[in-house]
């Protein structure tokens, strides 16, 4: 029997985010894994990354999880909660361990990026419909999910075909494809499966990268084409940008206007590791706050970017008198902007007029 965190409910929050966490092993110098001696703990998942960063901005998010009943679990769920998430629809499951994955200290770009996970047979691995709190999940003005969810096990994939069905009263569903090439060697349908949650969600979140690697699609009309549902489909450019068509508006590529494009500021990056995440936290916080979609798009971008300046997976958001300052910049102030390490802390009040 699995114990669940005290105190889970229903109460309403601005967003619910479920998924896998896992512990983090980073090392405490660069080098191969096999030379490394140490390593410093740390949390990562893409899921709680979102509720992490929307919940430091101020919005009010739930993490629906399983951890292990072990040491690595309370770590997560006390780092996830430190955030000021709410974490009450947790369960901790006595027979299954917390999942944990060791990293090098190279940037994931870098030929060197090495990544060792032990999540097989994971407490997460294990949700299922039967045994997740669905009114908690359901309680949110949106609900994020994920592609690493649908490919942890068949159990995982049924939980997400039942919360993106269609049901009187349901939240805007966001689904963030997040391909992970090794997590699909085994499925007999291969990543192709990651279709069907992303034609049932309200607003889709792809790098044209990964919508290539997974789906053999190439440019935004093909990726519109294979996801004509959704209401929103974002692609993301990498260090060119990210364009977010709106289907009520029209479709992208064609030339009139109705398909936002906003150009990706210029970062100093130093780790790569969770911008994706971090951009779906800063593009939902604008939807959640009724901004336009250039302006939810530029609030992707700059939490993108905090998370490109920081080393570790989850960095916390530029506060929101800065965001929503840098996000209002005319197009010829935007495209001058650079951020660097330490930007997110620049002290900003609405009175002052220089940007930082």
């Amino acid at each position: 029997m699995d114990d669940a965190a005290d105190g889970a409910g229903s109460t309403s929050v601005d967003a619910v985010a479920l998924g896998e966490s896992m512990v983090t092993f980073v090392p405490t110098r660069p080098g191969r894994l096999a030379d490394v001696p140490s390593f410093d703990r740390a949390i990562g998942g893409a899921d709680s990354n979102v509720a992490c960063a929307l919940a430091a901005f101020g919005h009010t998010a739930r993490w629906v999880s399983r951890v292990g009943a072990d040491g690595f679990g309370e770590h997560l769920v006390a780092g996830v909660a430190g955030y000021g998430v709410d974490v009450s629809a947790v369960h901790r499951d006595p027979t299954r361990p917390t999942g944990v994955y060791f990293r090098t200290a190279a940037d994931r770009a870098a030929r060197t990026h090495e990544v060792a996970s032990y999540r097989a047979g994971s407490a997460a691995s294990a949700m299922s419909v039967a045994d997740t709190d669905l009114a908690a999940v359901l309680a949110g003005r949106v609900l994020h999910l994920s592609g690493i969810t649908a490919a942890l096990s068949d159990e995982c994939l049924a939980l997400m075909r039942e919360l993106t069905a269609s049901r009187p009263g349901r939240p805007l569903v966001s689904f963030d494809v997040n391909y992970r090439p090794a997590l699909w060697r085994r499925h007999p349908d291969g990543p192709r499966v990651l279709l069907e949650p992303a034609r049932r969600a309200d607003i889709v979140f792809v790098a044209d990268d990964e919508a290539r690697e997974a789906w053999g699609l190439r440019g935004g009309r093909a990726i519109l084409a294979a996801l004509p549902e959704p209401a929103i489909v974002v692609v993301k450019q990498g260090r060119g940008g990210a364009t977010a068509c709106d289907k009520a508006t029209g479709a992208m590529e064609d030339g009139d206007g109705t398909a936002t494009f906003v150009r990706a500021p210029g970062v100093d990056v130093v780790a790569h590791v969770g911008a994706g995440d971090a951009f779906a936290a800063g593009f939902l916080s604008g939807t959640l706050r009724g901004l336009p979609v250039r302006d939810r798009l530029r609030h992707g971008l700059l939490f993108a970017a905090a998370a490109l300046t920081s080393p570790t997976d989850l960095a916390p958001p530029p506060t929101r008198a800065l965001a929503d300052h840098l996000a209002a910049l005319d197009d010829a102030a935007w495209g001058r902007l650079r951020l660097a390490p330490g930007w997110t802390r620049t002290a900003w009040a609405p009175e002052e007029a220089d940007t930082p």
